[in-house]
């Protein structure tokens, strides 16, 4: 399990470059090393994200449209093609950018001292980092439009009722059922879970014949990793597998 953890906690670990750069640089460490089974996002202190540190503006915008491309474009869609599980412990506020970031991952487990907030309406802005894209199939597009036009900030059990969040727990035990649910998923069959989360990105937009295709070539795929010979083997010895993600 590779944890990554936001470390600004001064300002709710808002985001400037240079924590995109690391983020990015944990993502590619998790994507080549073979030992990273699971991740996890978290924040320190008591926010989980609160998007972009207005203070990098202070002097101006600048080009947004590019910031966006080589900074929060290329982490969410680093999120996204990695083909291991990645889950966001909110730890508490996630805002604008931050949230868009939490509902890239493929889980979300929140403290229930976090907070879920688009914020971007508040200050004449639209959703941007995949907010759109994400939260619409997280919660379908009506309550989408309803809480991304508004700026309502939900609570971590209101998240869990809308889908934004599978699990809400003590702000103690967050890290630790972070960490179990990380390795649960880290003792699975990685290569079958990546695989898995290309086909649901696909189903979303897929017609089925494209989707029973895809299907059966990455089934292909499956059967020749080592870890279907060992749930095979398993099954028929009555035993507990051992995968490696291999």
């Amino acid at each position: 399990m590779l944890t990554i953890t936001l470390n600004r906690p001064d300002v709710l670990n808002a985001l400037n470059r240079e924590v995109h750069q690391a983020i990015f640089a944990a993502l590619e460490r998790a994507k080549t090393d073979d030992s990273v089974r699971a991740v996890v996002i978290t924040g320190a202190g008591r926010g989980f994200c609160v998007g972009q540190d207005l203070q990098e503006f202070a002097g101006g915008a600048g080009d947004v449209a590019q910031n966006l491309r080589d900074n929060y474009h290329r982490n969410v869609l680093a999120i996204r093609a990695l083909e291991k599980p990645v889950i966001a412990a909110v730890n508490g506020a996630a805002a604008g950018a931050g949230l868009s970031l939490a509902c890239a991952c493929d889980l979300r487990i929140a403290s229930d001292q976090a907070t879920f907030v688009p914020a971007f309406v508040n200050i004449g802005l639209i959703p941007d980092s995949g907010g759109t894209f994400f939260v619409t199939r997280l919660v379908g597009q009506a309550r989408a439009f309803e809480w991304l036009c508004s700026g309502r900030r939900l609570t971590a059990a209101e998240a869990q009722q809308w889908g934004v969040v599978s699990e809400v727990v003590e702000a103690d035990a967050l890290v630790g059922r972070a960490a179990e649910v990380a390795r649960q998923l880290a003792a699975l069959p990685t290569r079958a879970i990546g695989m898995t989360k290309r086909l649901l990105d696909r189903a979303v937009t897929a017609t089925l014949d494209d989707q029973l295709e895809w299907e059966a070539q990455l089934q292909v795929a499956a059967t020749q990793t080592e870890d279907f010979s060992e749930g095979v083997a398993a099954f028929l010895e009555k035993r507990p597998p051992d995968f490696h993600g291999r």
